[in-house]
């Protein structure tokens, strides 16, 4: 949830939404590739190339995250909930 003070440079915003967009369009290609019928090793090459886009973006939001967020957190307190709350979403991301 987005508070009023959760604000993101505007540029790191663009060059994520940019990746964003790229991503679409290879899940967007390989959705097309299905329905040729290509071979099942080009389309899951394609999905092993969405996979590592999507981490690496992943990993931008977290550095983006603990520079922005917790680091330039209002107080302590504010900044051991925010690591809290992103350690939570990590062991998540890392099963």
């Amino acid at each position: 949830m987005a508070s009023e003070a959760h604000k993101h440079p505007e540029h790191e915003k663009k060059a994520l939404q940019l990746r964003l967009r790229k991503i679409a369009g290879q899940i967007n290609a390989i959705e097309r590739m299905v329905g040729e019928d290509r071979d099942c090793p080009e389309v899951l090459t394609q999905v092993v190339s969405v996979r590592k886009a999507l981490k690496s973006f992943a990993e931008l939001v977290i550095h983006d995250h603990l520079h922005h967020c917790i680091e330039g957190a209002h107080s302590a307190k504010e900044g051991q909930r925010k690591l809290r709350e992103l350690l939570s979403v990590l062991e998540r991301f890392v099963e």
